[in-house]
């Protein structure tokens, strides 16, 4: 082989990967493309969320949902409405849940409500700091009969955000009824925990209430209106990084590209 052939050989070698990195480069394109576009479906997404939750949050308060309507309750239909309930507290019942505000450390105290239409509905009442007595004050026991027939008290008003009941997720502790010990805010089992629903229709969700909502009366008298409505929203972030690296892949391609074109022109003269 004469040694310009020799010499050409590597040249011609790399000069066919181009097909492959072209490929390559152009997958990526695509693949990056789409992301930031399906970020960008993602931000319309977050705004139309974030407005309509604007909207419950600062209507006005309406009864909270009929039982007839229970079964249709949805996070995107009804979560965080603003509500207003009244009837007994079941202050003996109460479930203190783990929680974790801008105040401290501390519990959630869910009571049941035996409201003036025969209904049962929980009402997280507040926040109390961590205190070691207060699984010992709300110990873990059952109701006997029909709770709201011995209810015993004054009836009550409160106005809250209505919220779906919590199931936990991946890095959640497990509830243990039996100990008292709730980490999520699950009112099915709350409920079934508490003896609630066997004469009772008890709500699917449960109502936060605002602050200064607890009788004078209460115990604890927790602090209410702590619920934080915040979503995160990156989105637009995510689409300008996603389409940027697009860029920077069509960029390097077409540098890489035009210095192969001018390293053939120079084989070209040199043959």
């Amino acid at each position: 082989m004469a040694r310009d052939d020799l010499a050409a050989a590597p040249a011609r070698r790399h000069r066919g990967l181009s097909p492959l990195l072209a490929a390559c480069a152009l997958l990526l394109i695509v693949l990056f493309a789409g992301l930031g576009t399906w970020q960008v479906y993602r931000l319309q997404w977050k705004l139309d969320l974030i407005a309509r939750v604007n909207a419950r949050v600062h209507a006005a308060p309406a009864p909270v949902p009929p039982r007839e309507r229970w079964a249709g309750i949805t996070p995107a239909s009804d979560e965080y409405r603003r509500v207003a309930l009244r009837g007994t507290y079941l202050y003996d019942l109460t479930t203190p849940v783990q929680a974790l505000t801008e105040e401290g450390s501390g519990y959630w105290l869910l009571t049941p409500m035996c409201t003036t239409d025969g209904a049962i509905v929980i009402v997280n009442r507040g926040f109390i700091p961590a205190d070691p007595g207060a699984r010992t004050r709300y110990a873990p026991q059952r109701a006997a009969g029909d709770p709201c027939a011995d209810a015993r008290g004054a009836a009550a008003g409160v106005t809250g955000l209505l919220r779906t009941s919590e199931h936990g997720g991946a890095f959640s502790r497990t509830n243990d009824a039996a100990a008292g010990r709730w980490y999520t805010r699950d009112v099915g089992a709350i409920a079934a925990a508490r003896g609630l629903g066997t004469t009772r229709a008890v709500a699917p969700f449960f109502v936060d209430a605002a602050a200064r909502q607890n009788p004078p009366d209460s115990p604890d008298q927790p602090v209410g209106g702590l619920t934080v409505v915040n979503f995160p929203n990156s989105h637009l972030v995510y689409a300008i990084t996603w389409y940027a690296l697009g860029l920077m892949v069509a960029g390097a391609w077409w540098w890489v590209a035009r210095g192969h074109g001018r390293e053939h022109e120079d084989d070209e003269r040199h043959d």
